[in-house]
């Protein structure tokens, strides 16, 4: 799996490519866990994302509260549709806001106050 930072004014896109599973989420937390901050701006880039497993999704639960408990904002961007689909089934499309392209994803952060 690889991860690749990016500032774009006051929000951090994390692009992810490759398989999230239990063997990968160690690398999730210590490349984007230190990009929350009080309301922090967060996009994760998910269009290369091949696969994700049930510690992926715990992963990505775990980002969510640590940003809400800051008054920050995350979204998913180019969820693969196996993917989404899973996420819808168990719920966890609930907490986040999931769009199709970055520049939905960074205008949705943008206007996000």
């Amino acid at each position: 799996m690889e991860i690749v930072i990016e500032s774009l004014k006051d929000i951090r896109i994390a692009s992810i490519t490759g398989e999230i599973n239990s063997r990968t989420t160690s690398q999730i937390e210590a490349d984007i866990l230190p990009l929350i901050t009080p309301n922090c701006k967060l996009l994760l880039n998910m269009r290369h994302v091949t696969y994700m497993s049930s510690a992926g999704l715990r992963i990505l639960l775990l980002l969510y509260r640590q940003i809400n408990d800051q008054s920050g904002q995350v979204v998913l961007v180019g969820l693969q549709d196996m993917i989404r689909d899973t996420m819808a089934i168990t719920g966890f499309l609930d907490f986040f806001q999931d769009y199709q392209t970055i520049e939905e994803g960074l205008g949705a952060l943008a206007n996000w106050s």
